[in-house]
């Protein structure tokens, strides 16, 4: 079993790198706002209950994936350096899937805001992320997240085997997910 753990600033472009790798190998993707636009109806992410169900979800989710017979999973998530509670979050889930014998990937990725700005609108976010398609909002979440935390590491930071950090401002995610895919030999 494979968990690659993708992560970085909003409109990275983590979700659309993740459903390249996932073409190219037998990984299954599992993109944050899966969980969080399943709950968006009812509780806004924002809230208690809206973290908590979103928190269950994944969690129930992981622990049956941990212990199947699949190849493995890419998960995404936007990691703020400078909370504890993301690292523990990310300890606890890795945990989990190394606890079932599963090999660690992760895999950073940076670019440019104003390129993430551009990302922001694309088609493929808009379609696959309904709380993004109010861009004004999700823009100004962008920029507000970008000033508030810190959403990359900083050199030497991670300590962990199996670490890739890629900047994709100028590189497209078939390209990216390639990268990934031979760095690691997945």
């Amino acid at each position: 079993m494979k968990f690659v753990v993708l992560f970085g600033p909003q409109a990275v472009g983590k979700m659309t790198v993740g459903q390249e790798l996932a073409s190219i190998t037998d990984l299954k993707l599992f993109h944050n706002h899966m969980t969080i636009d399943l709950v968006s109806p009812f509780f806004s992410y924002g809230t208690d209950e809206g973290r908590r169900l979103v928190q269950l979800f994944r969690h129930e989710l992981f622990e049956a994936v941990a212990k199947s017979d699949l190849d493995g999973m890419i998960f995404t998530f936007v990691w703020a350096f400078d909370l504890e509670e993301d690292w523990a979050y990310i300890k606890q889930v890795t945990d989990l899937f190394e606890s079932n014998g599963a090999d660690i990937y992760y895999v950073e990725l940076e670019a440019d805001i104003e390129e993430r700005l551009i990302r922001n609108q694309t088609e493929n976010r808009l379609t696959h992320k309904p709380t993004k398609r109010d861009i004004a909002w999700s823009e100004g979440e962008l920029k507000q997240t970008a000033t508030l935390y810190r959403l990359n590491s900083q050199d030497g930071e991670l300590d962990v085997d199996n670490y890739l950090r890629i900047n994709n401002t100028h590189l497209d995610a078939a390209t990216v997910a390639e990268r990934i895919k031979q760095h690691f030999q997945l």
